[in-house]
């Protein structure tokens, strides 16, 4: 007995011994593929693992009940019950190869199977036996569901496929938990031999295998005649191997964040995904060459991506298909405008109507022209907002603050990147700066979130961030007074009758047409879309509103559609409506009806109605109300020095910005203009504007070329009086900027009707109008 303890003892140590020195080859983790799958676990894009195999993570929870029973069934029935090998199969398969001279059936059991998918061995007694050794090892070391969970990763399914979800998704397109009796019968017996019975080479082969072992789960009692007789009749049908590539960039984003994993849920919607590329791919076909572009989706309750394509077409070399632009640092041209508005709406510097000047202006040097460099005069703030106007943006960020605008943004997630050593300035809100598409999109989102921007969340575990950008009453403006812009091309009064969300859009165009932008949030979803090269090189004629924001709409239209979405948002508390008057900016109710020269109806914030801002340079001419004393009979204006005495009363006019006076009507200038001072009385000074007048051209002249010349007509033109810098316009458009009377020469070869416009910084203007002959 002692010695038999001590054979036991020594057997048990000889065993543990060889356990250690030949480990069980347990894959590791450079052997493993990954996958990233939609939000509904459908793959995006597969990863291979060192050796060029495609797998997905599987576990018997993960695939179909059906696909379990007919593999143990075919394979191993006795699976949870034997400690590795099966010695009754064994010695019945040596029986039948003794007494026919062949191999009848095999005696393997699944963990054998396992043990020669994990370590391949020749086809030799000593290789049995090893694999029989190791088979015992996995039953030593795993458990039951992990021996089975490594068959259903590892399993070989044709080419570089291995694992039954894998395979599933290549030949069926559909996960392996979604397996008809057909199915999970076609790939239970596949991996006997991938090569000879591939359902997409080999359908007729893969049918007969197929109904063999559907026969056999009858015989075993597993399914019923009925059930494997209907599934006789289901065809082999079987698609082309290819890995999934939906999502590619994204896929690769957060593959590289976690490489280990071997499978990343995203939150992307598989569906939208295809739709949108096919979309973006289709709209691309007729841009230039090399042009790319970027789309972002989000679920504005969740901030989840719904959608996310980095590059018009994933691997395209011409057009830098590797470079995913929903990261990469771009000039945001105008997008940044709606959080500045909100900003002035917050510190109660405007309100949605406040009067605002569009017209020539130099901040400090800084010259901002707008898109199509003609200028519109007086404008609302919203309106400004609506047109995209530069001048009136400019001016607005020099009251908030550049500095200041950009660390509120930088607060609520949108990074701004300058030139190394730079400092936040007048430009950025014309694009004088980098941002990206994704965080654009977080912080667009915040128009329809109640002011609350988020950072994007690719992960369903990804914790939701989100800042205050804005307030909820500046948020519903600035997105009231953009989804009240109509579409291109459509009537702004038939907006609303319209079957269609109601969309917070903006474009944006960067210097030298290098990105194209248009950002849109509806209710449920706020859509990013960029259009440039990657390259940065120039798309001429390429701009927001002609490039990026019909494929915007496009997206906008295919998404899905809540019943609320052409309603417009929940107006807060804090937002009331008022009308208000033009100059001065204030409550209509508040002032008399002879200063209110225009009457607008305006979005107000908190119940603040601030007045028009007052001009940034002191002039003579300035806005705002202006009081005085005159005749009571004579209409004439009274100085504190007169020589007679005269029934006097207080009066007051209202004026506009001085800049604004070329844009005027004749009874808007006149109503803003002082009495003439009573005849006995010394002069107050009130008056000094001095007076510009255009040399040069002629009030209604006829221009032609001199005979047989083909250059156009040249001129040397100046504003005489003009002191400081003078503005000079044609047909509204910035044409040059001169010093005083300084001349400048221009040639005019445009034929028709000109209007040429001298504005000096002191408001005194000139306007002439001639005519280019042909």
């Amino acid at each position: 007995m002692a010695l038999l303890r001590w054979g036991t003892v020594a057997g048990l140590l000889t065993l543990l011994a060889l356990d250690l020195l030949f480990p069980a080859p347990l894959p590791t983790a450079r052997d493993t593929s990954s996958v990233v799958v939609a939000r509904d676990g459908t793959p995006l894009r597969a990863f291979a693992d060192a050796g060029g195999v495609w797998r997905h993570p599987a576990d018997p929870d993960s695939v179909s009940p059906l696909y379990l029973e007919a593999l143990l069934t075919y394979e191993d029935r006795w699976f949870h019950r034997h400690p590795g090998i099966n010695p009754l199969a064994l010695a019945r398969a040596g029986w039948q190869w003794l007494s026919s001279g062949r191999i009848v059936s095999g005696g393997s059991t699944l963990t054998m199977q396992v043990a020669r998918i994990l370590e391949p061995h020749s086809r030799t007694p000593w290789g049995k036996a090893r694999q029989m050794l190791r088979a015992l090892q996995l039953e030593a070391h795993l458990s039951k569901r992990d021996i089975l969970t490594l068959y259903l990763e590892r399993a070989p399914f044709g080419g570089t496929i291995e694992g039954v979800e894998a395979a599933s998704w290549a030949y069926l397109g559909k996960p392996a938990s979604g397996l008809s009796r057909a199915e999970a019968a076609m790939l239970a017996v596949l991996p006997q031999a991938p090569s000879r019975l591939r359902p997409d080479r080999h359908p007729e082969r893969a049918r007969a295998a197929r109904d063999k072992l559907l026969e056999r789960m009858v015989e075993q009692g597993a399914w019923t005649r009925a059930e494997v007789d209907d599934a006789r009749i289901e065809p082999v049908v079987s698609r082309a191997l290819r890995p999934p590539m939906h999502a590619a960039l994204l896929a690769q984003r957060l593959r590289s964040a976690n490489p280990r994993a071997s499978r990343i849920d995203s939150t992307i919607d598989a569906g939208l995904q295809r739709a949108l590329e096919e979309r973006v791919a289709g709209y691309f076909s007729g841009l230039p060459e090399r042009t790319s572009a970027a789309l972002l989706v989000i679920d504005n309750a969740t901030m989840q991506a719904r959608a996310y394509i980095g590059a018009a077409e994933f691997g395209d070399r011409a057009r830098l298909g590797h470079v995913d632009m929903v990261r990469a640092w771009r000039s945001p041209g105008s997008t940044l405008k709606p959080f500045l508005y909100a900003m002035a709406l917050d510190d109660g510097l405007i309100h949605s109507a406040s009067l605002m000047v569009d017209a020539p202006q130099s901040f400090d040097g800084y010259r901002p022209g707008n898109f199509g460099t003609s200028y519109s005069g007086p404008v609302s703030a919203a309106d400004a907002l609506q047109r995209s106007l530069n001048v009136p943006a400019v001016d607005l960020l020099q009251r908030v603050g550049p500095g200041r605008f950009a660390a509120r943004l930088d607060h609520a997630g949108i990074r701004l990147r300058f030139p190394r050593g730079a400092a936040p300035g007048l430009p950025l809100i014309l694009g004088g700066t980098g941002a990206t598409l994704e965080d654009l999109v977080g912080a667009h989102s915040a128009l329809v979130r109640g002011g609350k921007a988020g950072r994007v969340r690719l992960t369903a575990d990804a914790p939701l961030l989100e800042r205050r950008l804005m307030s909820p009453g500046a948020a519903w403006i600035v997105a009231e007074t953009l989804s009240s812009n109509a579409r291109p091309g459509e009537r702004a009064d038939l907006f609303d009758l319209r079957d269609r969300p109601r969309v917070a859009w903006k474009t944006g165009t960067s210097y030298g047409f290098r990105d194209a932008w248009a950002l849109g949030a509806t209710r449920g979803y706020t859509v990013g879309v960029w259009v440039g090269r990657p390259d940065g090189t120039p798309l001429p004629g390429q701009y927001g509103a002609i490039t990026a924001l019909p494929l915007l709409f496009e997206v906008i239209d295919t998404l899905p559609r809540a019943r609320d979405d052409a309603i417009a948002l929940p107006r807060p508390a804090s937002v009331e409506q008022h009308a208000v008057c033009w100059p001065l900016g204030l409550a209509a109710a508040d002032q008399p009806a002879s200063l209110c020269r225009r009457q607008l109806d305006a979005w107000v914030l908190d119940g603040a109605i601030p007045p028009t801002a007052a001009e940034r340079e002191v002039r003579l001419w300035s806005a705002g109300r202006v009081r005085f004393r005159m005749d009571a009979v004579t209409g004439r204006r009274l100085s504190s020095n007169c020589a007679q005495l005269h029934d006097a009363r207080d009066a007051e006019i209202a004026r506009w910005p001085a800049l604004l006076s070329p844009w005027l009507s004749a009874a808007d200038r006149a109503a803003a203009r002082l009495p003439a001072l009573a005849w006995d009385c010394d002069d107050d000074g009130r008056e000094r504007l001095a007076e510009v007048r255009i040399e040069g051209v002629q009030d209604g002249a006829r221009l032609a070329r001199a005979p047989g010349s083909v250059r156009g007509v040249q001129l040397s033109l100046r504003a005489l009086g003009g002191q400081g810098r003078v503005q000079w316009l044609l047909d509204g458009r910035w044409l040059a900027e001169t010093d005083g009377a300084r001349p400048f020469v221009h040639e005019f070869t445009e034929p028709g009707i000109h209007t040429l416009t001298a504005l000096a910084d002191s408001g005194a203007w000139d306007r002439v109008g001639f005519q280019v002959l042909r």
